[in-house]
């Protein structure tokens, strides 16, 4: 009798660990998103050590690392980064299947599969072409309701072509794909945008299809220029007739309104940057802001972040900006300012013309007047735009130290 319920406990057990035990994900995947019946693919990687999972996704030579990588049941959850979403996926042998989900839309995900061991992006080996789309364009991206001015610059060895799109908005940060069948392919993921875009060359000319998640597409035409150019970041965003300064009262995380007239900004140079933790854009410029900052603080220069973000719940926004701030480690201050929207975010702030981007930043003298505004942000997978946005920062608030 003892006999037998030890046989029975042993296997009660062994079944029990049989099926709490893990398929091992360690290595490299190729995913594809499902978008607006186009395959986005990019690759990632996993691996497993004592403390647990990591994962990285791959853009070019941008490597976004996910710390946050567990088991859910048999459902493998891979928050992604700073953003209010996941890859949620269950996993049979070498392959993934599951979803692409932003949590504040839940009711929206998008289909994503994922294979072990291939690290190509369109085509898994090296065709011959003729055609190199390398260089500089003048863009224009349109569709029935808007039109929007941008220039892409594009680097091609082989077939594979790296590159990003530069707009009065900000970057497309960094894109890459190959040349399949003559065709321009490129993709990005970084956790919240899900960029497709195609294109076909005619000469010096080119155009194509850019799609966006799931529903947003615009048509894409361009010239090789090597002197194309966007309008001045530094006119597109001002104050109203009227305005010298900037004033509001929005509260901090903990819930304490703060005001730019505050004494802690009083004889400082102060930076505002509008922003949100939704926006890779937006977090390419923290990640700039957060090292300048470190080296600059005993200077007299301050910043404070205006976040803008996807509810109107002070809770939940509170709770993105501290996940950013722990993540990035970020020293700066942040304020709750409101939701993403753009119209919205006009309205938080009525000295401004209108608010035309996230991020915007606004350098504010040490005599509290509103020296520049600077809309949008050319970020690190811009290159030389990257440099020389670096550099004029730098030059403006040496002069507004100055003064």
């Amino acid at each position: 009798m003892r006999f037998s319920f030890f046989l029975f406990f042993a296997f009660t057990v062994y079944i029990m660990m049989s099926c709490s035990k893990k398929p091992a994900v360690n290595g490299t995947w190729r995913a594809e998103l499902e978008i607006q019946n186009q395959v986005l693919p990019f690759t990632f990687s996993i691996e497993e050590n004592e403390k647990g999972l990591k994962a990285t996704i791959h853009n070019g030579t941008e490597n976004i690392e996910l710390s946050e990588v567990k088991w859910q049941d048999d459902t493998l959850v891979l928050t992604l980064h700073i953003f209010d979403a996941a890859l949620e996926v269950t996993v049979e042998g070498d392959v993934m299947k599951g979803n692409f989900v932003k949590y504040y839309d839940i009711q929206n995900p998008i289909p994503f599969t994922a294979k072990r061991g291939d690290t190509f992006r369109f085509v898994p080996t090296i065709q011959n072409t003729s055609i190199n789309f390398s260089g500089k364009y003048a863009i224009t991206f349109y569709n029935e309701n808007d039109t929007t001015d941008a220039v892409g610059i594009f680097e091609q060895k082989g077939n594979t072509v790296t590159g990003t799109f530069l707009t009065p908005t900000g970057d497309y940060r960094y894109l890459e794909g190959n040349v399949v069948d003559n065709e321009l392919k490129l993709s990005a993921f970084d956790g919240n945008h899900a960029f497709l875009i195609t294109a076909t060359q005619n000469n010096d000319s080119i155009s194509g299809h850019f799609y966006s998640g799931k529903s947003f597409h615009q048509n894409w035409k361009g010239i090789k220029n090597e002197n194309a150019s966007l309008p001045d970041a530094n006119a597109l965003t001002y104050l109203k007739p009227g305005y010298e300064t900037i004033s509001f009262s929005f509260p901090n995380t903990d819930s304490v309104l703060v005001s730019p007239q505050d004494e802690k900004y009083k004889n400082k140079v102060l930076v505002l940057q509008i922003f949100g933790t939704w926006c890779p854009n937006c977090m390419d410029e923290t990640r700039f802001l957060t090292e300048w900052y470190n080296q600059n603080a005993d200077r007299g220069v301050e910043i404070l972040g205006l976040a803008f973000e996807r509810k109107d719940d002070f809770q939940y926004a509170k709770e993105r900006v501290l996940k950013m701030k722990e993540k990035l480690s970020v020293p700066y201050s942040f304020v709750i300012a409101g939701t993403n929207d753009k119209a919205k975010a006009s309205e938080a702030l009525p000295m401004l013309n209108k608010v035309l981007a996230f991020p915007t930043t606004i350098f504010i003298g040490k005599d509290g007047k509103v020296k520049k505004i600077h809309t949008g942000f050319s970020g690190p997978g811009t290159g030389i735009y990257y440099e020389q946005f670096k550099e004029e920062f730098n030059a403006t608030i040496n002069t507004l130290l100055a003064e």
